[in-house]
């Protein structure tokens, strides 16, 4: 069951009413524009009682909503790209997208994480979960950003890495680790975009950077709420409480310092206006890829170093025995 679905089947009704007097309107000559009028304006209204409070849960299901911007499609509005394929040791991974692109005139190197839209897209895509030779595809690009003087810009939507046995055998842990070091020490500016899910390590394998962008509804937490219930109470159906616990939404993060920019979305989620919203990322891409280039390298490393080291800070309070 999807929430978000059920939540806005009152608005898709009235939505499919608008269009099919619209559709009268033209066709028949019948003039109705009044009860359409009265019609968006009844649209709207109930648009912002449904979404203007959402709670955790749902804006978890609502970074999960099928018709969502995916990474190619922020891609795809790059003004080239050319995809690169494999990790020159086992296979190519259909999850994770990456090659060399130019946004705004600027040469960049991209990695995304890639769901489908439907079910065979999913299966071929894994549904979103790299397997090892994924992040090891996505460890080629950095290291090509770094040799080439490129910035990398990334794109997480994944409920997390694959836990399948294959992707164990073949060092899924190692794969992930190995993404964080180099990333660490990539010596070229780095941006990160959370637009759908950021599911644990397999969303942060490709998510340590100078400056971390997230959608408005986005999520991006340690684990999944499902995965992190059967985990804390031994039981799935508290997924719900799990959301609201694990602080995952783009409001708890940027106060947290964790993310340092967020993006708004239109009133129902990014693909209300997916457009628009592709090009407020990019522009916002475009906007921080300017503004670190113009950065000393060494000093790009110095305060990517202390922007990870001040996450989770915290104060110990130390108490004097003797003063008892």
């Amino acid at each position: 069951m999807n929430v978000i679905v059920d939540l806005e089947k009152p608005l898709t009704e009235l939505e499919a009413k608008i269009d099919d007097l619209k559709k009268l309107n033209e066709t028949q000559g019948v003039d109705m524009s009044s009860a359409i009028r009265l019609l968006e304006e009844k649209a709207t209204q109930l648009k912002a009682e449904i979404f203007g409070n959402l709670t955790p849960w749902q804006r978890v299901h609502l970074a999960r909503h099928p018709k969502r911007p995916l990474a190619l499609d922020y891609i795809g509005r790059l003004d080239d790209f050319v995809e690169l394929h494999g990790d020159r040791a086992y296979r190519d991974d259909p999850s994770i997208v990456a090659g060399l692109g130019v946004l705004g005139g600027i040469p960049i190197y991209v990695i995304g994480e890639q769901k489908g839209r439907d079910t065979k897209e999913n299966l071929y895509r894994n549904f979103g979960m790299p397997h090892p030779e994924g992040y090891r595809k996505a460890q080629r690009i950095m290291r090509l950003a770094e040799k080439f003087r490129r910035p990398l810009v990334t794109f997480i939507d994944t409920p997390g890495a694959y836990p399948g046995i294959g992707a164990e055998e073949r060092g899924q842990s190692e794969a992930i680790a190995t993404c964080l070091h180099v990333l660490a020490g990539l010596r070229t500016p780095v941006v990160v975009n959370v637009t759908g899910e950021g599911g644990s390590g397999g969303a942060l394998a490709i998510g340590l950077g100078d400056h971390v962008i997230m959608l408005q509804h986005s999520i991006y937490s340690v684990a999944s709420p499902e995965p992190a219930a059967s985990i804390l109470w031994r039981d799935a159906g508290k997924a719900e409480e799990a959301a609201k616990r694990l602080r995952l939404t783009s409001d708890d993060l940027y106060e947290f310092g964790i993310v340092d920019e967020v993006i708004e979305e239109p009133l129902g989620g990014a693909q209300r206006d997916a457009e628009a919203v592709i090009g407020k990322v990019l522009a916002a891409d475009k906007r921080a890829i300017e503004r670190l280039m113009r950065t000393d390298v060494d000093a790009l490393l110095d305060r990517r170093y202390e922007k990870y080291r001040k996450i989770g800070a915290h104060t110990e309070l130390v108490h004097d025995r003797a003063a008892r």
